[in-house]
């Protein structure tokens, strides 16, 4: 699961345009559902949804793909190419928390006896 907050310049309104941009069609890329709360990209290929919340001047979002595990970067990489396209004059910043990923533990080599 990858975090996702994105920051509103104020006044914007940049939660409900999205999710109306959505509805309406003009914004073609990704489908809202659930209220507005899930948000899926229209290309099947593309696995996984996002879980949206908007609270004041920051949109929350957590993107999931629990059949292709690894793959929610795609959505992330569609969602943020279409935030900075068309509304990039409403957003102050956008933050991303990836998350925690262990590295294998390596074992030591063994040395041969001679």
């Amino acid at each position: 699961m990858i975090a996702l907050q994105i920051i509103e310049r104020p006044g914007a309104h940049l939660h409900r345009t999205l999710i109306d941009a959505m509805r309406s069609g003009d914004l073609r890329t990704f489908v809202v559902t659930k209220r507005g709360r899930k948000v899926t990209h229209k290309n099947p290929s593309f696995p996984g949804w996002m879980n949206w919340t908007g609270v004041e001047n920051v949109i929350h979002c957590s993107i999931m793909s629990p059949q292709k595990p690894g793959t929610e970067w795609r959505l992330l990489h569609a969602l943020i190419g279409r935030l900075a396209d068309k509304y990039a004059d409403r957003i102050h910043s956008i933050g991303i928390q990836f998350p925690d990923a262990r590295a294998p533990e390596l074992k030591g080599k063994r040395r041969r006896g001679r």
